[in-house]
C-alpha cells in the first residue's frame, strides 16, 4: 500500500505542529482520492522531516492539459532535493492551485526507496464551458444578453467566470430600471466530455420608480429647480412622459454630478451633497433622500494674466468677458478661454498660428465670498502645416476634398478654420458628419503641424420613385434619379462606376414625371462646382420639357375613332437654363454669388390657364437671376446650428420700354413675358438642449412690373398652400414658384377666381414664417429619423392693394422626417389651419401632408 504525503483532518495538522509549519503540512491540498500504488512503500514520520531526492515526478488525471506543463507548473522535477514533509510541496500545491484550471491537486508518493522518492501529482480539472443558457426572460432577452456575456465555449468555468457573468447580468437589468434583480447560477456537468452547462436562472421582479426625491439643506436653489437638473432621475409623475421614472444607479450618479455643477455655474463653488440615501418602499418604489452642503456664493474680486507677452492685459480682458463682481463660475471661465471658437482667448492665438497655445486659471486667493484668478499663459512659438494626411474617402478623389479645406500646407496654423473645414467638410453631402475627425499632429522640432482629417463615406446618390393621385389628371408616377458625386473624366475608368462614374464631385440628375398622354415632365441637369479645377466656380446647365393637357371635363374619357383620347387644351414649355456661380473671400468664405440665364418657350392651345382670356399663343421669356446666399448650416439633413440667408433677383428685359404701340390682344401682350421678382428666404437653427433643436424660417417673395402698359405678368407667380411639393396635383408651370403652408389645401392660399383656381396664375406677393421644434430618433447616415413639431403662419396676396404683412393664415401640428440616401428626404405631416381662407366659410381644419425631397420654402 502507498504512503500519501497528506494531512487530511485537524487531529493529524495538530500531530505535525510541533516539527513543521501547518502550511507545509497541506500535501495533497483539496484531494479525496489517491491512485492505487503498485509496491508498499515505507511509512513517513511526519514528526521527524526527512531530506530525500526525488527521483521521478508524473502526473495524473488528466483530461486536456499537457502532463507536462503541470510538471513544469509545479516547479518539481527529478534530482531535486527537499525535505519530506516541508514546504516545497505545500509551494507546488499553491502554484499549481494559481494556475486556475484546476479545481483539486495532491501529491502522492508512491515509492521511497533508500533516499528517494517517487512522486505522482494527481490532478482534478475544472470543466470547460459547453453553453450557457438563459431562463426567467422573455426570447428577445435572451438574445441580447448572449451578446453581452459572450462566453467563449470552451472556457475553464471558474468561480471568477461565473460572478463576473452574474454581475454583468445584473448591471443589465439594473440599467434599465430592474433595481431587485436576483441571478441564480446552476452548473450542469457532463463527466465524460469534462464539460459544463451553466445556466443561469433570473428573476427581474417589477421596475423600481422613484416615489420621492426630497432634497433638505438647499436654500439659494428652490427644490423645483434641482429636481429638473436631475435629468434622468425622476419622481413617479403623470407628466413625466418623455422621462419615466426609473431607478438605475449608474445615471443617478450622473445626475448627482450634474446638479453639483448646476451649483458651481452659479457661483457655489463649494457645494457638495453631503449624503444621500436610497429607501425602499415596497418591490417597486424607493425614495431618495438627499442633503446638500451649498456653502457660500462666490464672487471674482479681480483677474489677472501672467506670461502674455504678445497682446495685452486690456485687450485679453475685452475677449474674456468677465469683469470684478461677476458671479464665479469655473465652466464659464474655461468656455471663454477654450470653448468659443473666433471667439475664445485661445482662438486670437491658435488662428495665428500657436498651436502651443495654453491657459491655466489658478485660484490665487480666496477671501469670504471673493476670488482672485490668476490666468498663466504659455505662449508657445509659432507653427506652420506642412502636410495634409487624408484618410477614409475609398471614393471621393483625393483632389475633391483638398479643394474643400480651409487649411493648406505653408499657412499658419488655425484653430477657427478646422473648425469651418469640418462645416464644409460636413456640407459637401459625402461624409458622415458624425464620422469627421481632425487630428493635428504637432512636429515641436521643426516647428510644422501635420493635420490629418479622417472621414466615412456615406451613400450621396438618390432616386426618386413615386405616385400620387393628381385630382383630375389622375395618377401620376415620378423616376428621378441623383448622382451627388458624378465625374466626366472617370468615365472610361470602369473601376470607379458605382453604378455610374463617381469621385469628382459633379451632379447629374435626371427626373421625369407622367400620366400617360395627359401630363408630362421632363427634366436633365448638370453642375460642375469646380469649372476649371482651380477656383470654387460652379458651373451648370439644365434642358426642361413639360406637356400639359386637359380634356373636356363632361366626357374625360371620349375616344375618337382611333382610340385616343380628346383633348381640348395643352400647354408646352421648353427650357434651358445656364449657370454660373462662385465663393466669394469678402467678408467671409460663406457669401456665394450665383448668376443663371434661363430661356423659356411657351406655347398655349385653346387653353386659358390663367383665366384670363389668353388662351392661345406663344410667350417667350428671358429671364436673368442673380442670387446672394450665406449658409453656415451645421449639416444638410440635419442642421444643429448655423444659419441660410439666400436673396435673389429675376429681371426680364422690359420690352415694354421699347414697344410704343398698344397691344391688341392678349397674345400680342404677352408675347415677350417682362416682370421682375425678388425672393428673400432665411432660416437659422440651434440646440436648445442635448438633441432639442429649434429652427425659425422666413420666406417672402414679390413679383412686380415695369409699367401699366403689360402690368403684373400671368408668369412667374406664388402658389401658396399645402405640401408645396411641385408634383401629384401641384404642378409648376409658366415659371411659378410654389409654396407649402401646412394646415391649408395644395394652391388653396390666395385670390381665387369663381370656378376655384387660382385668379391669374396664383399672387404676386406672399410672406411666410415658421418655428419648428426638432429631436431624433436617429442620425445613422443610413436612415436618419427626426420628429418635429411646428406652428406657421402665411398668406398670398393677387395684388398689391391688398396686401397686409399680418394677415396670415395660421397653423400648427406634427410631423416626421426619413432621409435615406437612396430616395432623398421622405416627409409626413400634419397641420390644422386655424382661419379661414378665400371660398370657405368655416376653418381650414386638420390636413396630412405628405412631402418628398429638401423643402427650400
Amino acid at each position: 500500500m502507498s504512503t500519501s504525503f497528506k494531512c487530511t483532518g485537524w487531529a493529524l495538522l495538530l500531530a505535525c505542529l510541533s516539527a513543521i509549519s501547518a502550511d507545509a503540512q497541506r500535501i495533497g491540498l483539496g484531494g479525496n482520492t489517491k491512485p492505487t500504488a503498485t509496491k508498499e512503500a515505507p511509512a513517513i514520520n511526519y514528526a521527524d522531516p526527512k531530506e530525500y531526492e526525488v527521483a521521478e515526478v508524473t502526473v495524473s488525471g488528466t483530461q486536456f492539459l499537457d502532463p507536462n506543463s503541470m510538471i513544469s507548473i509545479s516547479g518539481l522535477k527529478a534530482g531535486d532535493k527537499m525535505r519530506v514533509p516541508g514546504p516545497a510541496i505545500s509551494s507546488s500545491i499553491k502554484r499549481m492551485m494559481d494556475f486556475g484550471t484546476l479545481d483539486d491537486v495532491e501529491i502522492l508518493a508512491t515509492k521511497v526507496e533508500g533516499g528517494k522518492v517517487w512522486l505522482n501529482i494527481h490532478i482534478k480539472e475544472r470543466p470547460r464551458l459547453y453553453t450557457v443558457t438563459f431562463s426567467g426572460i422573455r426570447k428577445g432577452e435572451r438574445e441580447t444578453l448572449n451578446d453581452k456575456v459572450k462566453l467563449i465555449k470552451g472556457r475553464v468555468i471558474t468561480p471568477t467566470v461565473i460572478k463576473n457573468t452574474q454581475l454583468v447580468i445584473k448591471k443589465h437589468f439594473m440599467d434599465k430600471g430592474f433595481y431587485n434583480t436576483s441571478v441564480k447560477v446552476v452548473q450542469i456537468p457532463d463527466s465524460t466530455r469534462g464539460q459544463a452547462t451553466l445556466n443561469f436562472t433570473i428573476d427581474k421582479g417589477n421596475k423600481v420608480k422613484i416615489d420621492e426625491i426630497i432634497i433638505e439643506g438647499n436654500e439659494a436653489i428652490a427644490d423645483s429647480k434641482l429636481k429638473r437638473k436631475l435629468k434622468k432621475t425622476k419622481e413617479k409623475k403623470l407628466w413625466h412622459l418623455f422621462t419615466p421614472s426609473k431607478y438605475i444607479p449608474k445615471t443617478y450618479d450622473e445626475d448627482k454630478e450634474k446638479l453639483i455643477a448646476y451649483y458651481r455655474k452659479n457661483g457655489y463653488r463649494d457645494a457638495t451633497i453631503e449624503f444621500d440615501s436610497i429607501q425602499n418602499e415596497g418591490q417597486e418604489t424607493i425614495k431618495i433622500l438627499m442633503r446638500i452642503e451649498e456653502g457660500p456664493k462666490y464672487f471674482y474680486r479681480s483677474i489677472t494674466w501672467s506670461g502674455n507677452y504678445l497682446h495685452t492685459t486690456d485687450r485679453l480682458n475685452i475677449i474674456l468677458g468677465l469683469k470684478k463682481g461677476d458671479v464665479y463660475n469655473p465652466e464659464e471661465l474655461d468656455k471663454k478661454i477654450n470653448g468659443i471658437p473666433g471667439g475664445d482667448v485661445s482662438s486670437l492665438y491658435m488662428d495665428d498660428g500657436y498651436l502651443y497655445f495654453r491657459a491655466l486659471p489658478v485660484e490665487t486667493s480666496v477671501l469670504k465670498d471673493s476670488i482672485d484668478i490668476e490666468i498663466r499663459i504659455f505662449e508657445g512659438k509659432q507653427a506652420t502645416i506642412n502636410r495634409i494626411i487624408l484618410n477614409g474617402n475609398t471614393k471621393t478623389s483625393d483632389r475633391v476634398v483638398l479643394r474643400e479645406l480651409f487649411t493648406l500646407p505653408g499657412q499658419k496654423f488655425s484653430k477657427t478654420e478646422l473648425i469651418n473645414t469640418q462645416r464644409q467638410l460636413s456640407q459637401m453631402g459625402y461624409f458622415d458628419p458624425e464620422k469627421i475627425q481632425i487630428n493635428p499632429i504637432p512636429n515641436q522640432g521643426d516647428g510644422t503641424v501635420d493635420i490629418e482629417y479622417t472621414v466615412e463615406e456615406k451613400p450621396s446618390d438618390q432616386i426618386e420613385l413615386s405616385g400620387g393621385w393628381g385630382g383630375y389628371i389622375g395618377f401620376v408616377g415620378t423616376l428621378g434619379l441623383v448622382f451627388n458625386n458624378f465625374s466626366i473624366r472617370n468615365i472610361p475608368n470602369r473601376s470607379t462606376w458605382r453604378p455610374l462614374p463617381s469621385g469628382d464631385g459633379q451632379k447629374l440628375s435626371v427626373r421625369f414625371q407622367a400620366n400617360g398622354r395627359q401630363f408630362q415632365t421632363y427634366s436633365l441637369s448638370f453642375s460642375e462646382p469646380w469649372f476649371g479645377g482651380k477656383k470654387p466656380i460652379n458651373f451648370g446647365v439644365a434642358l426642361t420639357r413639360t406637356v400639359y393637357r386637359i380634356t373636356d371635363f363632361a366626357s374625360m374619357y371620349t375616344r375618337v375613332a382611333a382610340g385616343r383620347q380628346t383633348f381640348i387644351g395643352s400647354y408646352y414649355n421648353n427650357g434651358i437654363t445656364f449657370s454660373l456661380g462662385r465663393r466669394l473671400k469678402e467678408p467671409d468664405r460663406f457669401l456665394v454669388l450665383s448668376h443663371s440665364l434661363s430661356l423659356q418657350r411657351y406655347r398655349l392651345d385653346s387653353l386659358d390657364f390663367f383665366s384670363i382670356g389668353y388662351n392661345n399663343g406663344i410667350s417667350n421669356n428671358i429671364t436673368f437671376n442673380t442670387t446672394l446666399s450665406r449658409n453656415t448650416l451645421s449639416d444638410f439633413q440635419y442642421p444643429r446650428s448655423g444659419s441660410s440667408f439666400s436673396l435673389s433677383a429675376t429681371f426680364t428685359p422690359p420690352y415694354s420700354a421699347f414697344r410704343t404701340r398698344d397691344f391688341s390682344d392678349e397674345q400680342e401682350k404677352f408675347k415677350l413675358v417682362e416682370y421682375h421678382k425678388w425672393m428673400f428666404d432665411a432660416s437659422w437653427y440651434a440646440t436648445i438642449t442635448g438633441k432639442l433643436v429649434l429652427s425659425a424660417r422666413a420666406h417672402m417673395g414679390f413679383l412686380g412690373s415695369y409699367g401699366d402698359k403689360v402690368g403684373l405678368s400671368p408668369f412667374g407667380r406664388f402658389i401658396v398652400g399645402g405640401s408645396g411639393l411641385a408634383g401629384q396635383g401641384s404642378f409648376a408651370l409658366a415659371d411659378q414658384d410654389i409654396i407649402g403652408l401646412r394646415g391649408y389645401g395644395d394652391r388653396k392660399v390666395g385670390p381665387l377666381s369663381p370656378n376655384g383656381s387660382l385668379a391669374g396664375g396664383g399672387g404676386v406677393v406672399y410672406n411666410k414664417f415658421v418655428m419648428e421644434l426638432r429631436y431624433p430618433v436617429s442620425l445613422n447616415p443610413q436612415a436618419t429619423i427626426f420628429l418635429l413639431g411646428f406652428a406657421e403662419g402665411g398668406n398670398n396676396w393677387g395684388n398689391y392693394q391688398d396686401f397686409n404683412p399680418f394677415d396670415i393664415k395660421r397653423s400648427a401640428g406634427v410631423g416626421a422626417r426619413i432621409f435615406m440616401p437612396a430616395f432623398g428626404l421622405l416627409g409626413i405631416d400634419w397641420g390644422y389651419g386655424f382661419d379661414r381662407i378665400q371660398g370657405q366659410n368655416t376653418r381650414s381644419g386638420g390636413q396630412f401632408h405628405f412631402t418628398i425631397g429638401q423643402q427650400i420654402r
